[in-house]
C-alpha cells in the first residue's frame, strides 16, 4: 500500500473524509512505520473540558498539512509510511477503564514495533501511554515535556490521577528517567514555592519561558540537551504556547512561547530514538479560528520529521 495523502491539487482540502494529514485510514496491523491516532478523553481536567473533541478537529485541520520541511529539506510523506489508525477506545465517565483501554491499545501497537503520534485528550492520558512504553522497552524512557505547568502536582479533591499530576506519577512509577527529562515552556504562577520541590528533588531540567527569552533564541536552542539512544518520548501540551497562539486549551496561562519559538526548539532537538509523541490539551470549544488546532498540527509536523531516522 502507498502511504500518501490525498493531493490538495487534485481534490480540494476542504473536501473528502477527514483523516490525519489526509493519509490512509488502516487497521493497526498494517505495514506502516508511524501511526497517528486519537485519544478522545478529557475526564482528568481541572478547569475547561473539551479535549475529547480534539482528535476530530485536528483531523479536519490537518487537511491543510503538507509534508515538505523547508528547513530540513525533506518530506516525511516520502521518508516514512504514516497512517491514521483511528481512535483509542475510551470511557468518558470512568478514568480507570479509560486508562486500561489506552494502555492495552498502545501495548498492542508497540508490540507490532510501531512508533506513533497520538492526539488527546487531556494530559492525564499520557500516563497509561508511558506505562505501555515502559513495558515494551524494559527501562525508563527519556522524556521531553512541553508545558506551561510542571504537572508534578499532588492529588486534587482526593484524586491522585489528573492532568496536573501525570508527570509525578511517571517519575514515581519509574516510567521516565528524571535525569533524562526536560520540561520546556514552564511559567508561573504557582500555588506555592513547594510546587518546585518535586522537580528539584529529582533533578529534572526545567526551561522556563524566561530561560528561552533571556538570551537570543539561536543561543537558547544550542543549550538544549543532546539525547542518547534511550527510547525517548515527547509530550506536547498545547498550553506551552501563549494563549494568543493557543486560546483553545483547558488551562491557559499568559506569557507563553510563540509558535515560531517552538518550531526552532523542535528543529534543534537531537533525539536519535524517538519512539512516540503526543499532542494534548487542545479544546476545540474554546478555540478561535482554529488557531490552537493549527498549532497542534504544526507540532505534529515537526514530530514526524524528528522520527525520520538519519
Amino acid at each position: 500500500m502507498e502511504y500518501k495523502p490525498i493531493s490538495g491539487r487534485e481534490f480540494p482540502r476542504f473536501g473528502a473524509i477527514k483523516t490525519f494529514f489526509r493519509l490512509p485510514h488502516v487497521p493497526m496491523n498494517s505495514d506502516y512505520d508511524v501511526a497517528i491516532f486519537g485519544i478522545p478523553y478529557d475526564g482528568g481536567v481541572s478547569y475547561r473540558p473539551g479535549g475529547r473533541f480534539a482528535p476530530t478537529k485536528v483531523r479536519e485541520i490537518t487537511s491543510l498539512g503538507r509534508g515538505f520541511h523547508m528547513s530540513r529539506m525533506e518530506n516525511f510523506f516520502e521518508k516514512l509510511k504514516v497512517a491514521d489508525i483511528g481512535d483509542c477506545p475510551t470511557v468518558p465517565i470512568d478514568q480507570n477503564q479509560t486508562y486500561e483501554k489506552i494502555e492495552k491499545f498502545v501495548t498492542e501497537l508497540v508490540s507490532l514495533n510501531k512508533r506513533f503520534v497520538s492526539v488527546g485528550g487531556d494530559h492525564s492520558t499520557t500516563l497509561p501511554v508511558l506505562r505501555a512504553l515502559r513495558k515494551k522497552y524494559g527501562k525508563p524512557l527519556a522524556f521531553v515535556h512541553f508545558d506551561a505547568h510542571l504537572d508534578t502536582y499532588p492529588a486534587a479533591w482526593g484524586c491522585e490521577y489528573h492532568h496536573g499530576a501525570f508527570a509525578r506519577h511517571a517519575v514515581e512509577e519509574g516510567l521516565v528517567d528524571p535525569k533524562k527529562m526536560v520540561q520546556i515552556g514552564i511559567r508561573g504562577p504557582l500555588a506555592g514555592g513547594d510546587d518546585l520541590d518535586f522537580v528539584n528533588k529529582h533533578g529534572i531540567k526545567v526551561f522556563t519561558v524566561d530561560d528561552v527569552r533571556d538570551v537570543p533564541l539561536n543561543e537558547f536552542v544550542r543549550s538544549l540537551p543532546v539525547f542518547d539512544d534511550t527510547p525517548t518520548y515527547i509530550s506536547y501540551d498545547i498550553d506551552n504556547l501563549d494563549p494568543a497562539f493557543a486560546p483553545g486549551t483547558g488551562t491557559p496561562v499568559p506569557g507563553g512561547l510563540t509558535t515560531y519559538e517552538v518550531q526552532q526548539i523542535f528543529r534543534n532537538l537531537k533525539i536519535p530514538n524517538l519512539v512516540g509523541c503526543d499532542v494534548v490539551e487542545i479544546s476545540p470549544p474554546y478555540d478561535q479560528s482554529d488557531l490552537t488546532a493549527l498549532a497542534g498540527m504544526d507540532a505534529m509536523f515537526e514530530m514526524l520529521h524528528l522520527m525520520i531516522r538519519k
